[in-house]
């Protein structure tokens, strides 16, 4: 029998109503190209709405501008590992969900590898595909529909090395060398056969971001950070194997597909910062430049994607021996992001607002960090899919004192 007319993955984003989301954490967005593009940041900059492009520290390491890495204290080894937890609920035409999942975001190092030079070096999620979908599907010669499953797993990691080096008492750059990888996995069927077909295609590519930065002080107790950063245009190659599998997982059929390419656009940021210590505001810009760039797809397409972030930072301040320390800290923050993805004429905007609180243990080497946000991505009109979500961080940072002599009488 031939399948006659298959509602996939795409009933449930054009409007059929027979899709219906399952258990488990469901982006039905990261269906697309090569996944859910990550835009958050999973540092310290997270509750300040992931903004932080003009912003310099040496109290943690803030990979969304590789020139801010100068900043950095000297003979300080630093290490962060973040984890992030989120719940969804999903609105749309008879679809009502929610969903949970907790997840690795995040591991990193860092470190003063001269005085004008700063390091880090991590690994991070790139692109998320998560989606499982069942939809009403027709054979030729019935007419009487089947139940259709379509279910997308994986997605691409980015590993990194990021150097940056000041120039002057005013002015850093940097650069962040990254290394895309990952595979793209997608399989199907269809009725009660146990036979599955997999798609399963993987990539990996170095990609890189260049950043500048400058800091200076604004009269008397204020200083002023800008910064901006690039990110190339990078090609990417999905090398894709189609496999015919039974239940118990043996392979009967086996075919490599001509592979497939996916264009990474450009991406320009641009931030501001303003601090005096104790209070510290910050505000971002990023385009990611896709007009021009991948086939349209079957309802769908890209367009240039826009995100704005601003966020405001109170950090209380203690004395330990005549000298100055960062005690805890609140943040508030807020972004907008208008989606590169358009699918069936419908623009995908999300909109969040965020908080954010750490504290320094008794000896001062290990901070604990939380970020939480609250957020809505999507629409339910035009046979769409609402997002409300809330998502948490959780942020361990290690401090220690390395590179340093000890002299011996």
């Amino acid at each position: 029998m031939r399948i006659r007319k298959q509602h996939i993955l795409w009933v449930l984003l054009l409007g059929a109503n027979a899709a219906k989301a399952q258990h488990g954490l469901n982006s039905i967005y990261s269906a697309f190209g090569i996944g859910d593009l990550e835009t958050r940041d999973y540092s310290r900059n997270y509750g300040m709405g992931s903004t932080g492009i003009g912003r310099r520290s040496g109290g943690y390491l803030n990979e969304l501008n590789p020139a801010s890495y100068t900043g950095l204290a000297p003979q300080n080894f630093m290490m962060d590992v973040s984890i992030g937890a989120t719940n969804v609920s999903y609105l749309g035409t008879n679809l009502s969900q929610n969903a949970t999942d907790v997840n690795f975001k995040r591991l990193a190092i860092g470190f003063k590898a001269a005085k004008f030079w700063g390091m880090s070096a991590g690994i991070t999620p790139f692109s998320t595909i998560n989606y499982k979908l069942l939809s009403k599907q027709y054979i030729t010669g019935t007419g009487n529909p089947v139940t259709g499953t379509r279910e997308g797993t994986g997605g691409l990691n980015r590993a990194y090395i990021s150097n940056g080096f000041q120039l002057s008492k005013n002015f850093s750059v940097g650069v962040s060398t990254g290394f895309l990888f990952g595979p793209l996995n997608v399989s199907q069927t269809v009725g009660s056969d146990s036979v599955v077909t997999q798609n399963n295609a993987y990539t990996f590519k170095p990609n890189f971001t260049a950043g500048g930065q400058y800091s200076g002080k604004l009269g008397k107790d204020w200083v002023l950070g800008l910064g901006a950063t690039y990110r190339f245009q990078t090609k990417m190659k999905l090398q894709e194997k189609v496999n015919i599998v039974n239940q118990d997982e043996t392979v009967l059929y086996t075919e490599t597909q001509n592979p497939q390419y996916f264009t990474l656009p450009t991406e320009i940021g641009g931030g501001i910062s303003l601090t005096n210590g104790t209070i510290t505001w910050a505000a971002d810009y990023r385009q990611q430049q896709f007009n021009g760039l991948n086939d349209k797809g079957t309802g769908y397409y890209y367009q240039n994607g826009h995100r704005y972030s601003t966020g405001i930072e109170y950090a209380l301040q203690k004395k330990y021996y005549n000298k100055t320390y960062e005690g805890m800290t609140f943040q508030a923050g807020f972004s907008y992001t208008q989606s590169p993805l358009v699918i069936n004429n419908t623009a995908i905007s999300d909109k969040s607002g965020t908080v954010g609180f750490s504290a320094p243990s008794k000896n001062g080497q290990l901070r604990y960090y939380i970020g939480l946000e609250v957020g809505q991505r999507g629409t339910s009109a035009n046979g769409m899919v609402k997002e409300n979500y809330i998502n948490a961080v959780f942020n361990f940072s290690l401090r220690d004192i390395w590179f340093i002599k000890r002299i011996y009488n």
